[in-house]
């Protein structure tokens, strides 16, 4: 089986987790449970699920000289995640995000993006200068927008395919759209970019339909438990996922996106794929954390996935 490059460009965060009965309301105070640390951003999360998924990822980011930026290059470098594109911020920390989970696994997330405010388009482009043999480029919106319009650019004139999680949500990545080969909203990123609400699966093929005619080629929304739609020029499908038990949905949708590019590094396509990132996503929600929940892909039942 063939292994195309992976580089995911984006986000690294320590998230503060904090467990409680309910996320609380404006003004409201809330005495929660348990607290815990755990490496996370979008960007971080999407590479290492990409490596435990037995994919060849190499990671582009930019950290601070501080312990959260240290323990988190330490941690890539024993998931497997090639490390050359991490570059040292000399004035910013490292991004923070402070998270509360309730008892029914949902989540209210607040960043500091610290270092990750900084990664300039040529500090990209100078790096993915030296894979030449990457084959699919996978971004979030973690980092400044004009980073991830140049450097969607400057993959789609090299031919490599670009995969963009629009999280979180941002009108300017209309702009971006001509350069984008699959967009992967969830249900709230896609009514914003679309215009559509979603209530049903008929209202998000509707969505896709109106993104796709915006220039997207491909269009997957996530629908949590309900799975994700996929519309292409093959065809629109409903993919649904396992029914389980949710107890933290924080690194859901990066799980997703990282399986969905694993998948397709192998030559699968896009309908096989995306069962495959729902069933990886699935597995991630029914643990606590961020990266902690990520899994391994011996944990997947390989042959009825792909």
């Amino acid at each position: 089986m063939s292994i195309r490059k992976i580089i995911v460009v984006g986000s690294m965060n320590m998230d503060m987790v904090v467990k409680t009965s309910h996320i609380p309301k404006p003004g409201e105070t809330v005495l929660g449970g348990d607290f815990f640390m755990n490496p996370g951003g979008k960007g971080a999360n999407q590479a290492v699920a990409i490596a435990r998924l037995g994919g060849d990822v190499a990671f582009i980011a930019k950290i601070g000289q501080d312990i959260f930026g240290k323990q988190s290059a330490q941690l890539f470098d024993d998931e497997g995640v090639d490390t050359r594109g991490l570059l040292d911020d000399d004035v910013e920390p490292s991004g923070i995000a402070l998270i509360t989970v309730d008892e029914f696994g949902e989540n209210s997330i607040v960043v500091a993006p610290g270092a990750n405010a900084h990664l300039k388009p040529n500090d990209v482009s100078a790096i993915l200068e030296e894979y030449p043999e990457s084959d699919i480029l996978l971004m979030q919106l973690e980092i400044p927008m004009e980073t991830v319009k140049a450097t969607a650019c400057y993959c789609h004139a090299n031919n490599i395919r670009v995969i963009v999680n629009p999280a979180p949500a941002n009108l300017a990545l209309l702009e971006v759209f001509p350069y984008i080969d699959v967009l992967t909203p969830n249900v709230h990123e896609a009514e914003l970019l679309s215009g559509v609400k979603i209530v049903d699966i008929s209202s998000a093929r509707k969505a896709a339909e109106v993104l796709k005619n915006k220039g997207i080629q491909h269009v997957i929304i996530t629908l949590g438990e309900e799975g994700a739609v996929v519309l292409s020029e093959d065809g629109f499908w409903h993919v649904e996922t396992l029914k389980v038990a949710a107890v933290d949905t924080t690194a859901a949708g990066d799980v997703f996106n990282g399986a969905l590019a694993v998948a397709l590094s192998e030559g699968k396509g896009l309908r096989e794929a995306t069962k495959f990132a729902c069933q990886a996503a699935a597995l991630a929600v029914t643990r606590l954390g961020a990266q902690a929940s990520i899994p391994y892909r011996k944990e997947l039942l390989l042959d009825n996935l792909i």
